[in-house]
């Protein structure tokens, strides 16, 4: 939820040239023509005074549902970077909506060059965490800071972020038992592939990660099928952060705490550039540092874990893989 993209791309139009095609300056309409008009609209005004009344009225309603409409769509400037985390569907799904993960993507997420990574850094295109200014780091049980993800398979901001997640914790231990899923086929940026942690491993020296996926991307009323459930420390967790000064958009997914010292919420970059592309053609990109996915999801993973080093003190393994720093982030009062 909610970091917002960079920018919305778009550019001022100019203003419209006073020259016609044929280069010289357009002749200015006749005074006659504006007498025309004015008086026209006002004979109308007097012969039909009900529908001129209502011309004001209908126009105010065509404003508010174009608003509306922007406004559910994310408009044509910078699109939404969160999900908001639904009411629940009906009970725990059979099923996650869940499949093997296909030969290879893994080995290409986790391989990614030094000088790729170096070449990427943090590109403009995604958004770093935002540090906390907490003093106490987050733990699990075992005593190492705690990684703490929640999200959901329906989200396509989910989605996207879970690659840069799964590229940065790889730096620092191991996967295992991950698998594919893809967001909602009726949501924003459709059928985006990933990862889903649900049933997943990981194992390191140094750190601990928990992730909660709240809900599966099969569909259930208006909602979709529950899958996990956060404990009271992670809803404790959830709610202490999730909201302002951290997000302008309250109780909104993915959700990403980096041991209670860097927050970050919504995708660092946009799903767009995952769209129509299979995990396998996602995952042969990441060593392309010319590739807007790399750019992406490289970038993204750079910041992750240049904030994990500066909430923990741990540096990953082959730390002159990026020069990244956490000096980027901004602090914020807990």
């Amino acid at each position: 939820m909610a970091k917002a993209s960079s920018g919305s791309g778009r550019g001022t139009r100019p203003g419209r040239d006073s020259r016609n095609s044929s280069g010289a300056s357009a002749r200015p309409a006749p005074k006659s023509q504006s007498t025309q008009s004015t008086s026209g609209i006002t004979r109308f005004r007097r012969e039909h005074p009900t529908l001129a009344a209502l011309v004001p009225v209908v126009v105010v309603v065509l404003v508010i549902v174009t608003l509306v409409v922007v406004k559910a769509t994310g408009g044509s400037g910078a699109p939404p970077a969160a999900s908001k985390v639904t009411s629940g569907g009906s009970p725990a799904a059979s099923t996650a909506g869940t499949s093997a993960l296909p030969a290879g993507v893994l080995a290409d997420v986790t391989s990614v060059s030094a000088a790729t990574l170096a070449a990427v850094g943090e590109p403009s295109a995604t958004v770093a965490p935002t540090s906390t200014g907490a003093k106490t780091t987050l733990t699990a049980s075992n005593g190492k800071p705690e990684i703490l993800f929640i999200g959901a398979e329906y989200c396509p901001f989910c989605a996207a972020q879970r690659w840069s997640v799964v590229e940065a914790l790889s730096r620092f231990g191991t996967f295992s038992g991950l698998s594919a899923t893809h967001s909602s086929t009726s949501d924003v940026y459709p059928d985006t592939k990933t990862f889903s942690f649900y049933g997943a491993t990981y194992t390191s020296t140094s750190l601990d990660f928990t992730s909660v996926e709240l809900e599966t991307n099969q569909a259930s009323g208006d909602s979709y099928t529950s899958l996990q459930t956060p404990t009271a420390a992670q809803a404790a967790v959830f709610s202490k952060y999730d909201k302002a000064p951290y997000t302008t958009q309250p109780g909104s997914i993915p959700f990403l705490d980096i041991a209670n010292k860097y927050i970050s919420i919504g995708s660092g970059y946009t799903p767009q550039v995952l769209q129509g592309l299979s995990m396998q053609q996602i995952a042969a990109q990441l060593n392309n540092k010319s590739s807007a996915v790399a750019i992406a999801i490289d970038g993204e993973a750079n910041r992750i874990v240049a904030a994990i080093t500066a909430a923990t003190g741990v540096q990953p393994d082959g730390a002159t893989a990026t020069s990244t720093t956490a000096t980027s982030t901004t602090a914020v009062s807990s």
